[in-house]
């Protein structure tokens, strides 16, 4: 019965099993979301227990957790579906770092003369992102599948769209009998060109960025600082030596977190 309730739940998130394929994450789709609400149950029975010890000198603790419960549970499961989807995303943006490179790298060595299974070996040995990818190509070429078949379900498991572009190029050039150093070269300098316009509108985007941080979390909090001692002396109000602490820790949190939204929107282009 249960099993069927997550089967059910699975069915319903369209998209699940190829995200799952996709972040690597081997379990099946129900198995997934099984797993998803028993970490969700665990995490809110934990902070219910914490915030319980807070709650019991009050007199409302169980209408209280009767309603904080299902809140916290069911957005601990939103937040832990979503796992499939983090992963997917820092796996796009750690090929994309090396995608260029790599397609530079296996067009050279196809030009060289190089055969394109000994060229994708090559590519799993020297770049650690894009080279898991041709590793698990060669594994499957090794076992006996046929090189088009691997490429293509390696098309369908790779979570880069422009890792993606590369395998589809390959592909359709061992299909019609191409050059696949020509086209893999017109298909990498297009990256190449899309990956700096990203830079560009980055460093466009950069100067407002900066001139809200200045004015948010250096100069307001040191002029609002400077205003607050002089009205303290002026009003006989003494600042103890804990609030300016936490003062100073709230600026630097808020000012990690500004850093780490503006680290978070870098596009994932290394030059």
């Amino acid at each position: 019965m249960v099993n069927a309730i997550f089967k059910r739940v699975s069915d319903n998130l369209p998209g699940l099993n190829l995200k799952l394929k996709q972040a690597g994450i081997l379990d099946e789709p129900h198995v997934f979301v099984k797993k998803t609400a028993i970490s969700a149950f665990y995490i809110t029975t934990g902070l219910i227990i914490a915030i319980g010890s807070i709650l019991i000198k009050l007199n409302f603790l169980k209408s209280a957790i009767i309603i904080i419960f299902p809140l916290v549970f069911i957005a601990s499961f939103l937040y832990i579906l979503r796992l499939p989807d983090i992963i997917i995303v820092r796996k796009e943006r750690e090929i994309s770092r090396e995608i260029v490179f790599a397609g530079r790298f296996l067009m050279i060595e196809m030009k060289s003369g190089v055969p394109l299974y000994d060229a994708m070996k090559n590519v799993a040995r020297n770049y650690e992102s894009t080279g898991k990818y041709f590793q698990e190509i060669v594994d499957m070429v090794d076992l006996g599948t046929p090189l088009e078949d691997a490429i293509s379900q390696q098309i369908e498991v790779t979570p880069s769209s422009n890792f993606r572009k590369v395998l589809w190029q390959i592909l359709n050039s061992l299909k019609t009998g191409a050059d696949i150093s020509a086209s893999l070269s017109s298909t990498v300098d297009q990256i190449a060109k899309e990956q700096m316009i990203d830079v560009r509108e980055y460093g466009r985007k950069l100067n407002p960025i900066a001139m809200f941080y200045l004015i948010i979390a250096v100069i307001m909090p040191s002029i609002g600082i400077v205003m607050l001692i002089i009205l303290g002396s002026f009003l006989s109000l003494r600042l103890s030596l804990p609030f300016l602490l936490a003062m100073t820790g709230f600026v630097g949190f808020f000012q990690f977190m500004f850093l780490t939204m503006i680290k978070s929107q870098r596009p994932p282009v290394e030059i």
